[in-house]
């Protein structure tokens, strides 16, 4: 656990790639193949579940270090963190414990079955034997929330890095469902699990955003258009008769999407396929906002079902009757897909339609008319490439239309975590609504760090109300908000959903009487 402590306190004090990837590589060589297995879980997401919630660690927070609530409330609302505020709160640790990080896993893990009383024994007998830093990697061990600031891809090469493999090897191989316990961190990285593992799918191909003049790509007849679809990007396994449906976020969502698993189950061969899952009806996509209201569900009724049916546009494939495809070119993987498609007619799956363009200049006018179909832009792939592992740039290209935008005022704000725990960075915005104001969206991203102190300084001088860690702010900055979609929704108190909001500026050449109102921003929605 130490030496996890350092690893963490060592990566949260630098921004450089170089230095994390030399933190990485120290807790390798230091580590056991167990403590490795765990980090590398953790690091990609494979979190336990959470057995204790974090209102009953914050009670026995506040009992263990007798403070009141509104103390807690107002340390929590400084620091911006529930595990570092508890960390930070407690008193010194009374004694020592030396277990590894694989052991306080296993202890967690072992919680599920303890009473409640054992529960508040353990973690109270724990925050006593740990140091500040220590605490704080526990707590958020605990809470299921434990992250960190390092990207995959940097996770990614400096695995590559210590085994001498390439990166694309590395990224199939931690890939997919695979438990912490049951496995060899060494075999893992070296794939030694891959060709045992059925429902294993592929690192995903992405796409840079279009950066040069259309001209610039070189003659048309090397590049396939086709249209960008915002569903959930998905990669479909048949193998030996057995169907898995992955997210694109490494989430095994089959049961989410039975009619798709039922569909494939009556198809021939083994292959793997890469498409978008949407919400489709009357020959036609709809808006995410409906496809969303089937994410997640516990139960998936047939009324739901009926309601908002799924498709899936296929527009790749990446693996067929054991042979990866993945260096094929672009051309004859969709050859072999199209021979697929239609040998397994379906009304469930259908193939990615190409756009057919005489030249160049007849692809904008195309491009801008996609919102029309729900559509987000254009995807434009060189007929050479390959099926690249993440991004490279070059062969494929996302050309989305512009954002839509909104004027809306801030009227809530809350402190960050981590560096911005001293600013105010968490904001809800709202528009106009019968002369009162409704909010509509909140945002994370768009401001320089200057602005953020700009106006963080105005909500410090500026607030109303304060609900624990939010603060009510005097509405008075307006800021244009961008969003990529817009659809009806009975969860929000406007009436709608943002899809993606994000600052696009501080508009300080507007006041709060100037925002938009909901009604003229029901219009957006096709």
């Amino acid at each position: 656990m130490k030496d996890f402590a350092t690893l963490i306190n060592a990566l949260d004090s630098t921004n450089k790639a170089s230095l994390k990837q030399e933190a990485i590589l120290r807790f390798m060589e230091e580590a056991d193949s167990q403590d490795k297995m765990w980090f590398l879980a953790l690091f990609t997401g494979k979190k336990p579940k959470r057995n204790i919630n974090s209102t009953i660690m914050k009670q026995w927070a506040m009992e263990a270090a007798h403070i009141p609530e509104w103390l807690f409330v107002e340390s929590y609302s400084s620091v911006g963190d529930l595990g570092e505020t508890i960390s930070l709160l407690l008193p010194p640790p009374q004694h020592t414990t030396e277990y590894s990080l694989s052991e306080w896993m296993n202890k967690i893990i072992a919680l599920k079955d303890y009473s409640e009383e054992q529960k508040k024994e353990f973690v109270l007998d724990t925050w006593k034997s740990l140091d500040t830093v220590e605490r704080f990697i526990f707590n958020k061990l605990l809470g299921g929330s434990f992250r960190i600031g390092v990207s995959s891809k940097t996770l990614i090469n400096t695995l590559a890095k210590h085994y001498h493999l390439e990166a694309a090897a590395v990224a199939h191989s931690i890939m997919g469902d695979w438990n912490p316990q049951e496995m060899d961190f060494d075999a893992l990285i070296k794939g030694e699990y891959t060709n045992t593992n059925l429902s294993k799918p592929y690192p995903f191909c992405l796409a840079y955003a279009l950066e040069k003049k259309l001209q610039d790509l070189g003659s048309e007849s090397d590049w396939q258009a086709e249209y960008k679809w915002d569903g959930i990007r998905g990669q479909l396994i048949r193998r030996n008769n057995e169907i898995f449906i992955w997210s694109r976020g490494e989430e095994l969502v089959t049961q989410q999407f039975p009619e798709i698993e039922a569909e494939l189950s009556t198809w021939q061969g083994n292959f793997v396929l890469d498409g978008e899952i949407l919400a489709f009806k009357d020959n036609a996509v709809l808006n995410f906002n409906e496809l969303q209201k089937r994410l997640n569900r516990k139960s998936l009724t047939k009324k739901m079902m009926k309601e908002i049916p799924v498709v899936v546009f296929v527009y790749d494939l990446l693996e067929f009757e054991g042979e990866d495809y993945r260096e094929k070119p672009l051309a004859e993987r969709r050859k072999k897909l199209e021979e697929l498609l239609q040998n397994n007619s379906s009304e469930k799956l259908m193939i990615s339609s190409v756009i057919p363009f005489k030249d160049w200049n007849t692809l904008p006018e195309i491009r801008e008319k996609s919102r029309e179909i729900n559509s987000e832009g254009l995807m434009l792939k060189n007929y050479t490439s390959p099926y690249h592992t993440g991004r490279k740039k070059g062969d494929w290209w996302k050309w989305k239309i512009d954002p839509l935008t909104i004027d809306a005022v801030l009227i809530y704000a809350q402190k960050g975590s981590g560096r911005r725990s001293a600013y105010y960075t968490d904001y809800t915005f709202a528009v106009k609504k019968e002369g009162k104001l409704v909010t509509i969206a909140k945002a994370y991203s768009g401001l320089t760090d200057k602005e953020i102190q700009e106006v963080s300084q105005f909500i410090s001088k500026n607030v109303l109300e304060k609900f624990g860690p939010v603060r009510t702010v005097k509405p008075e900055l307006v800021f244009e908000i961008a969003f990529e979609g817009i659809g009806y929704s009975s969860r929000h108190k406007s009436g709608v959903a943002l899809r993606f909001p994000r600052i696009l500026r501080w508009r300080k050449d507007k006041k709060a009487d100037e925002i938009d109102d909901i009604e003229e921003i029901k219009k957006l929605i096709t």
